[in-house]
């Protein structure tokens, strides 16, 4: 199966990093309370009509340049995404929201190359497992970042089932097979639309189940999430390599 729906770039990759302990939690929402958020140069993308919003807590690591070693004090982090998802000249692609990461080198590094709204955080992610024997991940993200809203998540999540792989035309396919992030190129002001290229194989999805304590990620959107279900999945561990962003 051709996993992505389009092809890759042929120029060399840039960085490689593996994402881990992920867990995808999805909420539809109405297509109006996103469309002052993100550009007018994007189209909002939906499935059957839906628009969805997403909160992605995960851990970092091996985060590296082509040509180079991991770093273990820049390499390996916890960071938490809020995100919905685009299209634009036919690339499907993901609008971030913001992203809180652990690392504070690491959040002056995105913000300045990959022109991507990171923040400092307090966060720990620790994966464990319960006294009956199942996987649980604990999470924990405060946003630190001076004059920023002061969003929180907490909680707990993990696997229920077997993994699998979305085919195309799915639900799951339509909110994981995202090969590409946007972004402005002036996190100050609206910029022009830059677009970032991403590879991986096919995501190894497992249904999940959370215990949400705390969510006001989206809080500063005018989005309340709390009382509303959301549809999870679970991913234990994927390998990525990015190309430099470029003007769209």
């Amino acid at each position: 199966m051709n996993y992505r729906p389009y092809v890759a770039p042929r120029t060399p990759w840039v960085m490689r990093q593996t994402w881990e302990k992920l867990l995808f939690m999805h909420w539809p929402v109405p297509i109006d309370l996103l469309r002052a958020w993100v550009p007018p140069e994007l189209e909002i993308d939906t499935f059957a009509g839906q628009a969805w919003i997403a909160v992605v807590p995960f851990r970092m690591r091996d985060i590296y340049p082509l040509g180079t070693l991991a770093v273990p004090w820049l390499s390996a982090f916890a960071e938490l995404n809020v995100r919905t998802y685009v299209i634009r000249d036919g690339k499907p692609g993901v609008w971030f929201f913001s992203l809180d990461a652990a690392n504070r080198l690491a959040v002056q590094i995105a913000r300045g190359w990959f022109k991507l709204p990171y923040f400092h955080a307090d966060m720990t992610c620790r994966p464990g497992q319960t006294t009956e024997g199942a996987e649980w991940v604990r999470y924990y993200s405060r946003r630190t970042h001076r004059g920023s809203p002061p969003v929180m998540f907490e909680g707990r999540y993990g696997p229920v089932g077997p993994v699998f792989t979305a085919q195309p035309g799915s639900l799951e396919y339509f909110l994981t097979a995202r090969y590409c992030l946007y972004a402005s190129d002036d996190l100050a002001s609206a910029g022009r639309i830059v677009r970032g290229e991403i590879d991986h194989g096919p995501w190894p999805l497992q249904v999940a189940q959370a215990d949400i304590v705390c969510n006001t990620m989206t809080h500063w959107l005018g989005i309340d999430l709390i009382d509303k279900p959301p549809l999870l999945h679970y991913v234990d561990r994927l390998d990525v390599v990015v190309w430099p962003i470029q003007r769209d």
